[in-house]
């Protein structure tokens, strides 16, 4: 297991960017695949963005390709999310979650750890 804490969420206007931070306790986290999903109000959770343990082949949701850009750092135990061109529609609370996998996963059944979530608002 590992503890997950994001932040960097907040309210912005459409067209704006923001970057999403992640940080990861324990010594592990370079052995892990990290993911984003997204919760929206009244919807499920679904999958944003995931990349391998190494940052190789990231992979991203139809909705925010060409617009979302997912990286990490090991070396700093951290996984960010960059956001760009936001939309209304990308309005939810953002969770960086992470796998015991090497490469990149994007079902959530296939994460273990979770972060507590940061909220994302975009305004017209």
């Amino acid at each position: 297991q590992v503890q997950l804490v994001e932040s960097g969420g907040g309210l912005v206007r459409a067209g704006d960017s923001l970057r999403l931070t992640c940080v990861a306790s324990g010594r592990t986290f370079s052995t892990y695949a990290m993911g984003w999903f997204r919760r929206a109000p009244g919807k499920e959770r679904t999958f944003v963005a995931a990349i391998s343990y190494n940052g190789d082949g990231p992979h991203y949701a139809d909705s925010v390709q060409g617009r979302f850009t997912i990286s990490r750092d090991n070396a700093k135990n951290t996984v960010y999310l960059q956001m760009n061109s936001l939309k209304p529609e990308d309005t939810a609370v953002y969770y960086c979650a992470a796998a015991d996998f090497s490469w990149v996963v994007t079902s959530p059944d296939h994460f273990h750890s979770w972060g507590q979530g940061t909220q994302v608002t975009v305004s017209t």
